[in-house]
């Protein structure tokens, strides 16, 4: 884009929930960046942004026509997808945080993403930098294996499960604070994660993973109980959502589902809602963690995508060819979280 440092980037934002009133509180201290317009649902209900009389519309042309990059934070899918699909038509940039559109709907915008024109750092672990992790330099750290727990509120609930709390309870405490949404299946179910690990997979092994696959091969965390979780506590281990991308049967293989890990497992350490990722290859291993939800953070990292597309810096690259899929020796080692799964949640979820 290269705009001429005396003017401001004009941002079009589709979307003012809690990542995009957060994303417009950090606006305000910019004087390069400036949020022109807002698309919402509902223009009369209230907004805790500067100038929301200006700003707020219900006209996506409008937000189009008045903006040198757009920033969409609406959730969803087929709608999320029309409105990228309109800006991308117009020459337009684009930020997302939006894991669900960009798995279900990959193929669509590769396109746009080969030619640079997308980000997306903020859709995977929020504020810790994943996305530019698996499409930089671990590129060049031949793959072994992925393992990763990708959502806060499985985590959150699950901690109150460790704690002896019911499982609706624990649900609805989530809902109370702010962790889970009025509807916590698409958390609870694994298909946040495995939307987000989705994304990795095809950034880091193969361009060709399947979402339809890996879909069919996710199990949340609806059946646990305070006992299965307690149980895996008795000898210091602990149980989480984990997604993890492996080799098997001569091709990579993603699942996401409920396992149990040991004591001391770098996966099961952290806070609560923290998102952390393991990617172990032939040049050694790698551990990524960080914030894994939150207003604040994940506005955070669509801001640092908004200044890269501002400055015309391309989007994360594409894979051109799968990446070579280990022996079984290269593995056997390095199975731990497989092989811990058996005898606790995993079987029982």
């Amino acid at each position: 884009m290269n705009q001429a440092s005396s003017a401001p980037v004009r941002v079009g934002l589709l979307g003012l929930g809690t990542v995009g009133t957060a994303l417009a509180d950090l606006l305000r201290f910019r004087s390069d960046l400036i949020l022109e317009r807002a698309l919402v649902r509902d223009a009369s209900k209230p907004r805790r942004i500067v100038r929301p009389d200006e700003v707020v519309t219900t006209d996506l042309d409008e937000v189009l026509d008045r903006s040198d990059v757009v920033v969409e934070l609406m959730g969803g899918v087929d709608r999320a997808y029309a409105a990228v699909d309109a800006a991308l038509a117009r020459g337009r940039p684009v930020v997302t945080a939006n894991k669900a559109l960009l798995a279900e709907r990959w193929d669509d915008l590769a396109p746009a993403m080969r030619d640079g024109r997308l980000h997306f750092e903020a859709s995977v672990m929020a504020g810790a930098p994943v996305i530019g992790a698996v499409a930089g330099s671990l590129r060049g750290n031949a793959p072994i294996e992925i393992h990763a727990v990708l959502n806060g509120t499985c985590g959150f609930v699950l901690s109150r499960l460790e704690q002896g709390v019911p499982y609706a309870a624990a649900v609805a405490e989530a809902q109370r604070l702010g962790y889970a949404e009025a509807d916590p299946t698409l958390d609870v179910s694994g298909l946040d994660a495995a939307h987000k690990l989705f994304v990795i997979g095809r950034l880091a092994v193969d361009p060709q993973l399947s979402w339809a696959a890996l879909r069919d091969a996710t199990r949340g965390i609806e059946r646990l109980t305070p006992g299965i979780v307690q149980e895996a506590m008795e000898d210091g281990g602990r149980v989480q959502l984990v997604g993890s991308i492996v080799p098997a049967d001569g091709r990579w293989h993603a699942t996401v589902r409920p396992v149990y890990l040991p004591a001391g497992h770098p996966l099961a350490l952290g806070e609560e809602t923290r998102a952390s990722m393991i990617y172990r290859g032939a040049g050694g291993e790698a551990f990524l963690a960080g914030p894994g939800a939150g207003g604040i953070e994940t506005a955070s990292a669509v801001l640092g995508d908004l200044l890269a597309a501002a400055a015309g810096r391309p989007g994360p690259s594409l894979l051109d060819r799968a990446a070579p899929v280990p022996t079984t020796a290269q593995v056997e080692d390095l199975g731990e979280l497989e092989a811990a799964a058996a005898p606790g949640a995993s079987d029982r979820a």
